[in-house]
């Protein structure tokens, strides 16, 4: 095991101080996990980084094509964003326009000049 001065700010100090009092644990051993969570963080993204250069997207397509066209499991659909939502209310709308002949807004009329 190694030794390490370390100067850090009073306030850091002090904010450290009190967490690892309330988890119960001394403030090297506070330190020690969050170097060690910073650490593995790191070392995640360039383990992805070097994974994702070696990908193939035609071997991904080729196994994503023989998968079963059929609904997910009750609990294992990905919940959609909002953002997903309005965009399909959009298209809805849009399909309705334009089998009723409908104009848009005027003033989305007014952004398109």
């Amino acid at each position: 095991m190694s030794t390490l001065s370390l100067r850090l700010p009073d306030s850091l100090h002090r904010a450290i101080r009190k967490l690892a009092e309330k988890d119960g644990i001394s403030i090297n051993q506070f330190i020690a996990s969050a170097v060690g969570e910073k650490l593995a963080a790191l070392m995640t993204q360039d383990y992805l980084t070097a994974r994702a250069a070696r990908g193939n997207r035609r071997a991904y397509e080729d196994v994503l094509s023989r998968a079963l066209d059929e609904e997910p499991e009750p609990g294992d659909r990905v919940a959609e964003t909002p953002r997903k939502v309005a965009k399909r209310g959009a298209k809805r709308r849009a399909a309705v326009n334009k089998k009723s002949g409908a104009r848009s807004s005027p003033s989305k009329e007014r952004g398109r000049r």
